[in-house]
């Protein structure tokens, strides 16, 4: 069964303890630069948005690699790096539309969402309750209803 991290953003509150914890559980150290999730704050707006990778169906990444290093699990549907074979040449993270790709420079690798082999440590920190780990059939269901919402709104 495909799942995928469902963020609301309307929830977050930016205190970054996600990508803290993504980077404790990836790279054994606190530094939000090395997390897979990133936080992006619009400061004039009061906004924050975490960013991670939507494991596309169409993953532009994984066509883009010219040393096949990037692929997807058929059975949970996350996409993967296989370091062994990355040159590092970063078309990934220039084509992924969400920006949810990015490159370590400490240890010259792409990074991304990996969605922790099953057991997403952001979902697991998030007091907020802004990022949950959903069935794909489900999330997209509520994406769908959440946006004809917007538009009757809107309308009336």
């Amino acid at each position: 069964m495909e799942k995928v991290l469902v963020i609301d953003p309307e929830k977050c509150t930016g205190c970054r303890i996600c990508e803290q914890v993504c980077s404790v559980w990836h790279e054994k150290v606190v530094n939000p630069y090395r997390a897979r999730i990133k936080i992006i704050k619009w400061e004039m707006e009061g906004k924050v948005l975490p960013m991670v990778c939507r494991q596309c169906d169409d993953a532009p990444c994984l066509e883009v690699c010219p040393m096949d290093a990037i692929s997807k699990e058929n059975e949970t549907g996350i996409i993967f790096i296989n370091y062994d074979k990355c040159i590092g040449c970063r078309m990934c993270v220039s084509i992924c539309p969400f920006g949810a790709m990015s490159y370590d420079f400490v240890d010259n690798k792409v990074m991304k969402c990996d969605l922790c082999d099953g057991d997403p440590q952001c979902v697991r920190f998030c007091d907020a309750q802004a990022i949950r780990f959903e069935d794909k059939a489900t999330a997209n269901e509520k994406t769908r209803r959440k946006a004809a919402k917007q538009v009757m709104d809107a309308v009336n």
